[in-house]
């Protein structure tokens, strides 16, 4: 197999396994619905620092090389990408509940395809908008259908409160830009370091390392706003300490870690415009863990909009992307030299 084909393929499914993992964290607001969204984010990711630290120690020498720039970048990565998003998406999926919120996240690979081919044509090559359309509208499509089945579902409840559905909608955006500008900046630190011996497992445990001391202030922030505000949550665990701890590390391990890991292998094998595509995995494997919780199966519309959500990204992966020379005038040379 031709290196570039082996290189799509693994990356498409390092793209897979993060989905999958990544999927868990939609479902655990459910599990825990007593808990504020912030303690769900900074009790995740403080699981995800603690977790860190053992593989930090493991990958010490590699960890070394990093520069004072690349932990910088480490902690904006982590504070916008891990603390932010969560926190908008706990809150979203807590007051407007899971499906919808997955839904607006399945907006992420059209979000990201155009961000990407606008902003990174000149390194990774531009999709041309013809050829790119067709499976940004089956993404867009299938969507579309998966959400008219849950709003419908919505109206159909008499105890919906369409004020919180509404709030739920508008955070669940906030986690849309958050993970639109992680995955590109993210890109831009592994693509730029793919030939620098840099592995995808230390710049995962980097970012865990980063997320360690921010989700630690948040989390003493929270218990000591809710002291001071004369509030009687059962801090610093909550009402069910054993699953709020136990699921707190099972997402740290897998989600937060294992997740990151596989995503960076696939970004430093795949153009930034087709790996923010794979994002559907996500939306997919959420869908599929909502439906059973719910002990039900998706309606006949719900998986036609599974299919073309899959067709999408078989499509997009039929793609490749035009080099920038062919779709730019050539520079002269020296310019845009500082």
């Amino acid at each position: 197999m031709p290196a570039d084909r082996r290189d799509l393929v693994t990356g498409a499914l390092f793209a897979l396994a993060a989905g999958l993992l990544w999927g868990l964290v939609f479902v655990v607001p459910t599990l825990l619905p007593a808990y504020p969204a912030a303690l769900l984010s900074f009790g995740r990711y403080l699981a995800f620092g603690l977790i860190a630290l053992p593989l930090a120690w493991w990958g010490r020498r590699r960890l070394a090389a990093l520069t004072r720039a690349d932990w910088i970048e480490a902690c904006k990565l982590s504070a916008v990408g891990n603390l932010l998003y969560y926190l908008f998406l706990a809150a979203a999926i807590q007051r407007a509940g899971g499906p919808l919120p997955t839904m607006i996240i399945g907006t992420l690979p059209v979000v990201i395809a155009i961000s990407s081919n606008l902003r990174d044509h000149a390194r990774d090559g531009r999709l041309p908008w013809l050829r790119l359309l067709p499976s940004l509208a089956l993404i867009a499509g299938g969507i579309a259908l998966v959400n008219q089945v849950e709003i419908a579902r919505l109206r159909s409840d008499p105890r919906a409160d369409l004020g919180a559905y509404a709030l739920g909608a508008l955070l669940a955006l906030g986690a849309v830009a958050c993970w639109t500008w992680y995955p590109l900046r993210n890109a831009d630190w592994l693509r730029g370091h793919a030939g620098g011996g840099r592995h995808p497992g230390t710049w995962a445990t980097a970012q865990g390392l980063a997320t360690l001391p921010l989700a630690g202030v948040g989390f003493l922030g929270f218990w000591w706003w809710d002291a001071a505000g004369g509030q009687a949550y059962a801090m610093p665990f909550g009402p069910a300490p054993e699953r709020f701890v136990g699921l707190m590390l099972a997402t740290g391990l897998l989600a937060s870690w294992l997740g990151t890991l596989c995503w960076n292998a696939a970004s430093q094998r795949l153009p930034t415009t087709l790996v923010g595509q794979l994002i559907v995995f996500e939306t997919l494997a959420a869908l599929a863990y909502a439906f059973w919780l719910r002990g039900q199966w998706p309606s006949p519309v719900t998986a036609a909009g599974i299919g073309l959500l899959v067709a999408g990204v078989v499509w997009a992966l039929r793609m490749r992307p035009a080099p920038a020379a062919a779709v730019m005038p050539q520079a002269s040379p020296g310019a845009g030299q500082p």
